[in-house]
């Protein structure tokens, strides 16, 4: 079972490793750095230094449970071998930037989301709504969120706590992940915004930057997309 470290640390960019297991597309390692793909966020990408050779990770991803560091001809490395791993942390960063923007639109729009997907410096979430918002009271709410500089925290709760509290999740399509009785919850300052994630996210909402546009586009009847453009 690989450490994921980025669940507690978001902000480690490069960490030494060793090979557990290789598969068809890829290598398993004892800890990671890097976040598999998921949740509406794109595995990471970076790189992988073996005895100074650098061998391009162009994806991570969960395979039967295993965290999966996708890369070119793995055959050719070995089981116990010493590695360090390096993020393409400009990337991971504007990921993390986008998807903590994306809490706070959900703290702004009260209801379900039915979908959603995190890109460089840009995202979106769809909602289970029959109107449109007014998208300048949106972008206006979402920079003076973003202004206040409100903390990020993770913390913990069990199923049976979710389970009596069901209003949490937020997403109709993405379940929290269940199995080992704890759920890892994300909030935004006080009570901004508060729900299940298992994603990665700056430590304040400063960090984010700026939004500098929104989108609304009609899906159907019930469903409205908002699209989000930071600064880059």
């Amino acid at each position: 079972m690989t450490v994921e470290l980025f669940r507690d640390d978001a902000y480690i960019k490069n960490y030494n490793s060793r090979i557990t297991e290789i598969v068809s597309d890829g290598i398993i390692l004892d800890k990671t750095v890097f976040y598999p793909e998921g949740g509406g966020q794109p595995g990471d990408v970076g790189i992988i230094t073996i005895n100074e050779n650098d061998i391009v990770v162009t994806g991570t991803r969960y395979d039967n449970n295993r965290l999966v560091h996708l890369i070119e001809q793995p055959n050719a490395l070995k089981i116990n071998q010493d590695i360090e791993i390096k993020l393409n942390w400009k990337k991971r960063y504007s990921y993390m930037q986008v998807h903590t923007c994306l809490h706070l639109l959900c703290s702004i729009i009260p209801a379900p989301v039915t979908g959603g997907s995190i890109g460089d410096a840009r995202g979106r979430l769809d909602f289970d709504l029959e109107t449109k918002p007014d998208k300048e009271m949106i972008l206006n709410q979402l920079n003076e969120l973003i202004s206040n500089d409100y903390l990020i925290s993770i913390s913990e709760i069990t199923d049976d706590e979710l389970d009596k509290n069901p209003e949490l999740v937020r997403t109709m399509s993405v379940k929290p992940p269940r199995g080992s009785g704890k759920i890892r919850m994300v909030s935004i300052g006080d009570k901004i915004d508060y729900q299940p994630c298992g994603g990665t996210h700056v430590n304040k909402t400063s960090e984010i930057g700026e939004v500098i546009s929104i989108k609304i586009e009609n899906k159907g009847k019930m469903n409205k997309r908002i699209i989000i453009n930071l600064l880059q």
